[in-house]
């Protein structure tokens, strides 16, 4: 296991009701992250597309953890901020998303694509607009059914529409980090905390994986 690729890099980690409560991918996903050598600021928002970044929002839940410290549970006060605001804020040198099963709408018979074409690209380009690295985690395999009605098909869908629309942001494929159904939820897109330490696990593997040239910008 090498730290190298992520030693002293500063990552701000953005993502949606993954990373909005206690016992969720926030926790696991920072302690992988800082045990590689990176320097992590992590914000959740529940229920929050790409390009609800853009702008201040209002939402039901969030939370925000720095490094390995105490996770900070935002509740109804919680909101997002626009991206280039937090990357002026915390300076990171790689800005890591961790946005796909909001905008996969699995509830929905269609697939909102133009929406969620310009919700992607919007985001993309104003973190590029300000010359900071980035990666986006697409989302991981999770039960069929449930409140949520995650499906497989959709979940796929979402994940190759991302790896073809998030440039110039690294994508990185969570479907290839488990088996469907592997993972166990506790709703069907949720998972357990052994899910949610597996996947965190997993993602900070795949970041120090990465060329430096993904990760080191000419900031």
């Amino acid at each position: 296991m090498s730290a190298s690729a992520l030693a002293g890099l500063s990552l701000l980690v953005l993502g949606e009701s993954h990373m909005s409560l206690a016992n969720h991918l926030t926790e696991p996903l920072n302690a992988a992250l800082v045990a590689k050598g990176a320097n992590v600021y992590s914000i959740g928002a529940c229920g929050a597309s790409a390009a609800d970044w853009l702008v201040t929002k209002k939402v039901d839940c969030g939370s925000e953890q720095k490094n390995a410290g105490k996770l900070v549970i935002k509740g109804r006060e919680a909101t997002t901020t626009p991206i280039k605001d937090l990357i002026a804020t915390h300076k990171p040198d790689v800005v890591v998303l961790v946005i796909g099963d909001t905008m996969a709408s699995y509830d929905k018979p269609a697939f909102p694509k133009a929406w969620a074409w310009q919700s992607v690209t919007g985001l993309t380009k104003a973190i590029a607009e300000t010359g900071t690295k980035c990666v986006w985690v697409g989302p991981a395999w999770g039960k069929v059914g449930g409140m949520y009605k995650k499906n497989d098909q959709r979940t796929q869908l979402m994940s190759q529409f991302l790896a073809t629309n998030v440039a110039p942001c690294t994508y990185i494929d969570s479907l290839q980090m488990s088996k469907p159904g592997q993972w166990v939820t506790t709703d069907g897109q949720h998972f357990t905390v052994a899910g949610y330490k597996s996947w965190g696990n997993a993602i900070a593997e795949a970041i120090s994986k990465l060329p430096a040239a993904s990760l080191k910008g000419s900031k």
